[in-house]
């Protein structure tokens, strides 16, 4: 079974934005997949 999601708003600052549609393309994912992986390496990271 998938995870559940919730869907948010959030504000981000234009040049973080740009750099985040990047990458994304990049890693051939959508802006929301990208923010969430890099969500949970970083909280992953924080709870070590």
């Amino acid at each position: 079974m998938k995870p559940l999601k919730k869907k948010i708003s959030i504000t981000l600052d234009e040049d973080i934005l740009e750099k985040v549609h990047q990458l994304a393309d990049e890693d051939d994912r959508s802006v929301s997949q990208y923010i969430n992986q890099v969500l949970r390496r970083h909280l992953e990271k924080k709870e070590k």
